[in-house]
């Protein structure tokens, strides 16, 4: 195991070395005088656009601005992020903990919904349960995200005005920023509680409902038929059967049983969403103003913030590989009989 988990570790560098260089060939498209033009904020500075040129060697070969890049990455200095108004390492650490919380939020409803409508759907195969659940999945997985994101956004906050969008309201705001308030983890949701504050927990929770519920739907339809799937399979196998003759209760056939071995291919499926959730919902935190690691790429990928688009891939190429990791470690933990090869 610890051999297997070394290896993998180890194609760590390559993966973001060939992620970030093959992005870094692509800003290379943009002219010098383009790329110049994103170190300068002073618009009577345009004149000097030779000498940011020069400053910054953006003349000279690829290999070479990649190794300066990289060089500054190795020392925790991804750049200058102009679309943030602050450094990349720095955005970075102040915008991923709110999709992390916004992520776990979600792939925690992801799983035990998709997992309980799965079990029942595959148990109770063509009756009316199963009929309501293969309707609401496939209904879910085709209903597109900002659509359904818009029409929960008006219902639950236009009209009822129940659930904000944003992270937090600005009274909550006003405390966070404090000097009574002490930052522990930079999860709001469980600083609050350690600071002893619930007013604070319930208004971030509160405005976590309607992402981490959109978030949940589109993902869960597709949890559910993965679920099912599996279950029916693992249901008509003999070793469920010889539990059946032998007369253990239906509820232990299906969930001590068939359910543990149903179940594996579910891991697999939440640890690709939650890295995908992880990496930036974009879409979903542009609609409901969630200050997320996915709107500060979009955001930077929209004013052309090639230091931050670098820094954004460069996190998502690390979590990939990690995730991955993770969710081959967890088959193990679920089934002793798989074995990762060493």
């Amino acid at each position: 195991m610890l051999r297997y988990i070394l290896r993998r570790l180890l194609l760590l560098p390559l993966v973001v070395l060939g992620v970030t260089f093959l992005l870094f060939l692509l800003t290379q498209r943009l002219s010098p005088e383009m790329r110049a033009s994103l170190y300068i904020k002073d618009p009577r500075q345009m004149g000097a656009l030779e000498e940011v040129i020069q400053k910054y060697g953006l003349r000279d070969n690829v290999f070479k601005q990649y190794g300066r890049w990289l060089s500054g990455a190795l020392q925790g200095d991804l750049g200058y992020s102009h679309s943030a108004n602050m450094p990349v390492a720095r955005a970075i650490k102040e915008y991923l903990p709110a999709t992390v919380q916004l992520a776990v939020v979600t792939i925690v409803l992801v799983v035990f919904f998709g997992v309980w409508f799965g079990t029942v759907s595959a148990v109770k195969k063509d009756k009316w349960q199963d009929v309501c659940a293969r309707l609401l999945s496939v209904g879910g997985f085709s209903l597109p995200i900002f659509v359904l994101g818009l029409l929960l956004l008006m219902l639950f906050y236009g009209k009822l005005g129940w659930f904000p969008p944003g992270g937090y309201s600005v009274t909550t705001d006003v405390i966070i920023h404090s000097p009574s308030f002490h930052t522990y983890t930079g999860f709001l949701l469980i600083d609050s509680l350690l600071n002893g504050n619930i007013g604070v927990f319930w208004d971030v929770a509160r405005h976590l409902v309607l992402p981490a519920v959109t978030l949940c739907i589109g993902s869960f339809a597709l949890m559910v038929r993965v679920m099912r799937s599996s279950m029916l399979e693992e249901l008509g196998k003999d070793y469920v059967r010889t539990a059946r003759a032998k007369g253990l209760p239906e509820s232990a056939v299906v969930y001590r049983h068939a359910g543990k071995n149903a179940i594996i291919p579910v891991i697999t499926l939440a640890g690709i969403q939650f890295i995908r959730l992880l990496g930036g919902t974009v879409i979903v935190e542009t609609i409901f103003d969630y200050p997320g690691i996915g709107r500060f790429g979009v955001t930077a990928a929209q004013q052309l913030d090639i230091a931050g688009i670098m820094g954004f891939s460069l996190m998502v190429a690390v979590l990939f590989v990690l995730g991955n990791l993770l969710s081959d470690i967890l088959y193990t933990a679920v089934d002793p009989r798989i074995k990762l090869h060493e």
